[in-house]
């Protein structure tokens, strides 16, 4: 389905550098962004894609840039499309709780994410959902975990054997968001 999609791609060596080629290789037209350096520009693209990685050991990098986390708060409340997996969910929280501090975020999606060494739990394994008719695959693999209770899913996500697994997905506006890494868009 992303074959005539134009994506804006967040892209960093760590804290956004989990990027499958073949999502990469199906859209139409890519261009990357740094969020740590760079301020995204929306024009001509009809998806903002926020990867997996690790922005909570990029903190201080990710909230000196607030004119990037703003401009991303605002392309998606003003609508516009993003998917947003594992480290990409997380940046587009209200923010992300370390031992050192909590550390604002884009605030989109209201919650906090703790990486919290007391509260690191690994979550790790494929999984599987369908939405809006399209089975959706991939794999989760974190340590971080949501503050207080979980967000309600929109759907049911499924493990390789076909159990379910407390993984939320969750849509607000058109962000798309999640743990779970997917190998297609």
């Amino acid at each position: 389905m992303a074959e005539n999609v134009r994506a804006l791609i967040a892209r960093n060596k760590e804290s956004f550098s989990f990027l499958y080629q073949e999502t990469i290789d199906s859209f139409a037209q890519v261009r990357f962004f740094d969020p740590e350096t760079e301020v995204p520009s929306f024009e001509d693209i009809d998806l903002l894609y926020l990867p997996g990685g690790y922005p909570e050991k990029h903190l201080e990098a990710l909230v000196r840039n607030e004119t990037c986390r703003k401009a991303i708060r605002d392309y998606a409340e003003q609508g516009g499309r993003v998917v947003a997996e594992c480290g990409g969910m997380m940046y587009l929280c209200k923010s992300i709780v370390t031992d050192e501090g909590e550390y604002l975020m884009c605030g989109v999606l209201p919650y906090k994410i703790s990486a919290r060494k007391a509260d690191r739990k690994l979550s790790l394994g494929y999984r599987r959902f369908m939405l809006d008719g399209k089975e959706y695959r991939g794999h989760e693999f974190h340590y971080t975990q949501f503050l207080g209770e979980a967000p309600k899913s929109i759907v049911q996500v499924y493990d390789a054997k076909g159990n379910p697994v407390p993984t939320p997905v969750f849509r607000y506006k058109n962000v798309l968001a999640s743990y779970t890494h997917l190998y297609q868009i």
